[in-house]
């Protein structure tokens, strides 16, 4: 029973969607239009990526050039700026999980050469806006978080065009992020000359052999050309389990296929809800004409993942679903399951200020996506 509660706890948005699934399928009973209801594309393409961002990590890559760029850093507003923007940029190609999941743990290891009064004011504000950075950042790409891979798919428009709709709020959130960096990391206190470069024991130890680098490039190239419909998904489905089987299948274990599932049990609910006539007709009729705003409102209670994947099955205006689930990602603890992340890691760290953590992270996000929100309807007016 204890385990029963505690995988709940773990997964639980994973055992909603299954819920859900379930409690449809009573509604509307298996059949072949099942099979329909899965994007097959898109499941297969984030367990691409995913296994691709495993193997960069076994070998300590984004940790090593996180080293190689701290290396140069002399001062505290330039680490401070170097640890966030290492989640905004990363975040848009090894996604906004795999950045936090890479640079958090490391900015607490990096943190401890501060003198500890200072480590102490910016630890919290730093965790809570790297995690903001990764979530912005990440929206620029359509392989930065799932459901942008998802409703890239779905829109089918052009990598460029993409980037073009999400380019204006990514490049303010860069701004405003950098201000913050400047202003919270100009006060005194560290000392002068230290050199913020993170030694092997940090976690990097051994170097990484350039022929397993070139075969994952290798491999995250095509995943890219499979994004960009210029490579047939099952194609780059194929290569990447052939390659990674024979290299390391250890590999396989770290991929989230908690994630994959959450996809599988929504496609499924949205595919039965959608042949409901009276419930299809009332949320196409909520969601028409506010898809953004009803992104963003979701995605405070459910996460933006799902959000996005119930909503598009009621509206074709993608686009603006899009705007909406990135904004969406900001607020509430929950409105991007990343965020948690640095929330587990902010628990154990610091377990006295996880309250503080919270009400520092909650403000910098309401802030940041009130300004994005103000920003959005400046842009469609």
């Amino acid at each position: 029973m204890k385990r029963m509660f505690a995988f709940i706890k773990k997964e639980t948005v994973l055992c909603i969607a299954l819920m859900l699934a379930v409690l449809s399928a009573f509604v509307i009973p298996p059949d072949r239009e099942y099979a329909g209801y899965i994007d097959y594309r898109t499941l297969a393409i984030l367990f691409c990526l995913m296994s691709v961002m495993a193997g960069f990590q076994k070998m300590g890559l984004f940790r090593r050039v996180a080293q190689g760029l701290l290396a140069r850093i002399k001062s505290a507003r330039g680490l401070v700026l170097i640890l966030m923007l290492l989640c905004f940029f990363f975040s848009m190609l090894i996604t906004n999980d795999v950045a936090l999941i890479t640079f958090v743990p490391f900015t607490f290891t990096v943190l401890e050469m501060l003198e500890q009064e200072q480590r102490r004011r910016i630890v919290l504000p730093l965790i809570a806006m790297q995690t903001i950075a990764a979530n912005l950042g990440s929206m620029l790409t359509p392989i930065g978080n799932p459901q942008n891979l998802y409703l890239y798919g779905k829109a089918g428009i052009s990598l460029g065009e993409f980037v073009g709709l999400m380019f204006p709020y990514a490049l303010l959130s860069l701004l405003f992020l950098t201000g913050w960096a400047f202003i919270q990391g100009g006060h005194r206190g560290q000392r002068p000359g230290q050199n913020f470069g993170v030694t092997s024991k940090s976690g990097t130890d051994g170097d990484i052999a350039l022929s397993t680098l070139a075969v994952y490039l290798a491999l995250f190239g095509l995943c890219l050309l499979a994004v960009a419909h210029v490579l047939p998904w099952q194609a780059a489905l194929a290569a990447v389990l052939v390659t990674v089987l024979a290299m390391d299948r250890k590999i396989l274990i770290k991929v989230d296929y908690s994630l994959l599932l959450t996809f599988v049990g929504f496609f499924i609910f949205i595919g039965n809800m959608g042949r409901i006539p009276a419930f299809r007709d009332f949320l196409h009729s909520a969601v028409t004409g506010r898809e953004t705003y009803a992104a963003i409102a979701a995605s405070q209670i459910i996460s933006n993942v799902p959000a996005a994947l119930l909503l598009s099955g009621f509206t074709d205006n993608y686009g603006q679903l899009i705007i909406g689930t990135n904004l969406g990602g900001l607020g509430t603890l929950i409105a991007s399951m990343a965020s948690l992340i640095s929330y587990k890691h902010v628990a154990k760290e610091e377990s006295s200020r996880k309250g503080a953590y919270i009400g520092i992270f909650t403000v910098s996000n309401l802030a940041f996506l009130a300004a994005l929100v103000i920003f959005y309807m400046i842009m469609t007016r």
